[in-house]
């Protein structure tokens, strides 16, 4: 997929209204489906998950404020954010002194709506511009939310691309937001190109789409996650800014290692493993301490338009999706080929030119970085350095080193 194609997609997914439960959530998977096979789960309201219980379901048709001449001064037709997520069923009358308490604004962004939630306790609100509160009189206003909470399922999806391997690496993004572009309708769709890419892995690759906390929490109680060697959360894809690696809890997880060693040459930050923020956090609970990280562009919280109706596809741009997802690739193809290996002949340097080894690189413009590449991976296969370790150490591509690898391990001198 091309940056404008994920950005098409994202202005696709834009108007459905998603919260951690509900027909929203469902829709999504359906488009994203059109792209990739999924396999849905739904898992029913009152489902014990961990320390957690699958919620009641919610689903919203209408919502809106009207003023005394019959006006919508607030509709959820116009955008879903207007509507506090999860909100209860309303309808009454009041004045705007009785409604205020219910009313959520931006004051330092007056021309923005905001996004709320109260997932786990009944309440109701509406959410608004601040400009558009200050021009409301004192009412009455007729108040509707038609909404319905009641049991039902929470509904997740995975995409599962075999290997030659039952290891996987796992790419997991959230699908609990409403009309939010960069947070995050374009990790959704970099998930869906990168996985569009990769065919005939080592590793097996499993993308997750499930809501936030609640969603990770139940893919981890549902699953063998024992399999997971290596995963990353993907969140915030879209937006201009610099691209960020939030390290795993480990610290020194492979994972680490492939995503700083990509980053390098790019604008970047990487930054240390906090219990805070997305999905890295579940995976990386102290019982699991799986090797996952995070990317985003700018991270959670790290750009004004956050979380309000300024985060639209006009926020997201292509290139900066296509920028993400080259970055991802190049991950995918450092961890497919990061193997350690032993040398089968540690005792001295192997004669190398009766293999054929030095021949085979003759006369070729990098044939000093071949050869070097060879003598770094026999010096260092020693089943304890990875190729990766190897291309650090020596400063040499990873490129290099890995062709080394493969030529010395088809001449009998490396072993896995």
């Amino acid at each position: 997929m091309t940056g404008e194609e994920m950005h098409a997609l994202v202005a696709r997914l834009y108007p459905l209204c998603r919260s951690i439960t509900g027909d929203g959530v469902r829709e999504t998977l359906r488009v994203v489906g059109e792209h990739l096979p999924l396999r849905i789960s739904e898992v029913p309201t009152g489902t014990q998950v961990l320390d957690w219980t699958i919620p009641n379901e919610w689903n919203i048709r209408d919502a809106y404020i009207k003023d005394p001449e019959g006006r919508r001064v607030v509709d959820f037709a116009d955008s879903n954010l207007h509507v506090v997520g999860y909100s209860v069923p309303v309808s009454a009358t009041l004045t705007l002194e009785e409604l205020r308490p219910h009313l959520h604004t931006l004051p330092e962004q007056p021309d923005l709506i905001p996004y709320r939630t109260s997932y786990y306790a009944e309440t109701w609100g509406f959410c608004l511009r601040a400009s558009t509160l200050a021009e409301m009189g004192e009412g009455p206003y007729e108040v509707l939310i038609d909404s319905t909470l009641e049991p039902g399922h929470l509904t997740y999806a995975e995409h599962v691309i075999p290997g030659r391997v039952e290891d996987e690496v796992i790419v997991s993004t959230h699908v609990c937001h409403p009309s939010l572009a960069n947070d995050n309708l374009a990790g959704i769709a970099v998930a869906v190109a990168l996985a569009r890419r990769i065919t005939d892995p080592w590793y097996t690759y499993r993308f997750i789409m499930a809501p936030g906390t609640i969603g990770a929490i139940t893919w981890l109680a549902r699953n063998r996650v024992e399999r997971v060697k290596h995963g990353l959360t993907l969140a915030c894809a879209g937006d201009r800014g610099a691209l960020t690696y939030k390290r795993s809890r480990r610290g020194n997880a492979e994972i680490d290692q492939v995503m700083s060693y990509v980053l390098r040459g790019r604008r970047h930050e990487i930054v240390d493993f906090t219990p805070y923020g997305y999905d890295e956090r579940q995976y990386c609970s102290p019982g699991f301490d799986l090797g996952v990280g995070s990317l985003t562009r700018t991270p959670y919280a790290g750009y004004p338009e956050y979380h309000t109706s300024g985060d639209d596809p006009g926020f997201v741009a292509p290139e900066a999706m296509e920028e993400t997802l080259e970055v991802l690739w190049e991950a995918v193809g450092v961890l497919e080929r990061n193997r350690r290996y032993h040398n089968t002949s540690p005792y001295g340097e192997p004669q190398l030119g009766r293999r054929g080894l030095y021949d085979s690189v003759g006369g070729r413009s990098d044939a000093k970085q071949a050869q070097m590449a060879m003598l770094w991976v026999l010096n260092l296969s020693d089943g304890e350095h990875s190729l990766l370790d190897i291309a650090e150490r020596s400063t040499l591509p990873f490129s290099a080193v890995a062709t080394a690898a493969r030529s010395l391990l088809a001449a009998g001198l490396l072993k896995e």
